[in-house]
């Protein structure tokens, strides 16, 4: 026996397990959650190729209100006034299909465009606001507290014992009305 170990234990076992951040760091991660690179990688690439639904293509219903436009929303014959069959049926038909064609047309031409736009434009909002605007609102708040700190000590050093004193003033009237008949 030396150094109060037992012969059977190796000198290389300890009797407590070394300490390990929990979290670990950005460099070796310590633990099982960080530490399991394969699942990390798997989650970013998810996030930028994941699959979309092309049947229902506004899960969110963003657009229920705005652009649902069928034919019987924007022409309507009231009873009386009806065209011939065959009119309303060829009106009816042009009406979806040129609207189906061009909606398709445009999307081809100008969807693509667009998207890289809207995409520019979000990612540049999305940095604006991480980091310059949040960065500024909490530089203001902190610059801010100064001037609330003293504005409290003033209200409560010079008004507080105003207003205890104006209260104490008109604490004693007493005001009754009666209703004369």
């Amino acid at each position: 026996m030396t150094g109060g170990l037992k012969d059977s234990i190796p000198e290389e076992e300890y009797l407590q397990a070394p300490f390990i951040r929990k979290q670990g760091n950005i460099y070796k991660p310590n633990n099982k959650d960080m530490d399991n690179d394969s699942i990390l990688e798997k989650t970013e690439l998810d996030v930028h190729t994941k699959e979309i639904d092309l049947v229902n293509r506004d899960p969110n219903h963003i657009n229920d209100d705005v652009v649902k436009v069928e034919f019987e929303d924007v022409i309507a014959e009231p009873a009386g006034t009806y065209s011939f069959d065959g009119v309303w049926k060829a009106s009816f038909t042009t009406f979806t299909v040129t609207k189906y064609w061009c909606y398709r047309l445009l999307t081809a031409l100008v969807g693509i465009p667009l998207a890289l736009v809207w995409g520019i434009f979000f990612a540049i909002l999305s940095f604006v606001h991480i980091w310059a605007v949040v960065p500024c609102v909490k530089s203001y708040l902190i610059e801010i507290q100064c001037v609330s700190r003293v504005y409290s000590i003033c209200v409560h050093t010079f008004l507080d014992p105003m207003f205890e004193a104006m209260g104490k003033c008109f604490s004693s009237i007493r005001v009754s009305t009666t209703k004369v008949v």
